[in-house]
């Protein structure tokens, strides 16, 4: 039982304190990767490719993994349910507490220039934190350390046909900016299958 109060701890944390949407919990998700035996730094990459992929928030999908595979670790397949709901729910209630007391007092707020102050220069905190995140993601999708450190060998550290895929299309987004974004999404799904990546 304890940890499902574990679960919704560290996840309402998480949903307090990134503000920001979806990409502001990478932060905290990093961290919980590194406390917990919940989901590593790899299952994380391969949870946001699945969540930029699909309908749903990040901070939601990766909380109802976490607590899915954490609650079915200590109480099988319901346990397994429980945790996801509580992990979830506990990412997604500051929200809602937050919004409901900011809704009630929202005239007021929108006229208060400390408040806009306050959220004029959490910009760039925000900003921050997920061009940290997306470093991490760069590092995990692009290169190779534990080839690297294993081998010492400088052309081990590149996962060249990554590399390659991903200028292809940051290139491609660029030229044909009116293609939505899901053809490059389905390109690059098929290429990661045809290329192994």
């Amino acid at each position: 039982m304890q940890i499902f109060f574990l679960l919704f701890y560290e996840f309402f944390k998480a949903g307090l304190f990134a503000i920001g949407g979806g990409l502001a919990t990478l932060p905290f998700l990093y961290e919980m990767a590194e406390k917990y035996t919940w989901f590593d730094v790899e299952i994380l990459s391969d949870m946001i490719a699945i969540s930029e992929s699909t309908p749903g928030p990040l901070g939601v999908n990766m909380a109802t993994y976490a607590g899915y595979n954490c609650g079915h670790q200590a109480g099988g397949f319901l346990g397994g349910l429980l945790g996801a709901l509580v992990a979830t729910v506990g990412l997604i209630l500051p929200s809602i507490i937050i919004i409901i007391i900011v809704a009630n007092f929202l005239k007021k707020f929108q006229e208060n220039k400390l408040v806009n102050d306050a959220f004029y220069t959490l910009r760039p905190a925000v900003t921050a934190l997920i061009a940290a995140a997306c470093f991490s993601i760069l590092q995990v999708a692009l290169l190779n350390l534990p080839g690297f450190q294993a081998s010492g060998n400088l052309l081990t550290l590149f996962n060249l046909p990554a590399i390659l895929l991903f200028a292809v299309l940051f290139f491609a987004m660029r030229m044909w900016k009116k293609l939505h974004p899901i053809v490059f999404i389905a390109v690059a799904a098929v290429m990661g299958i045809l290329l192994r990546l």
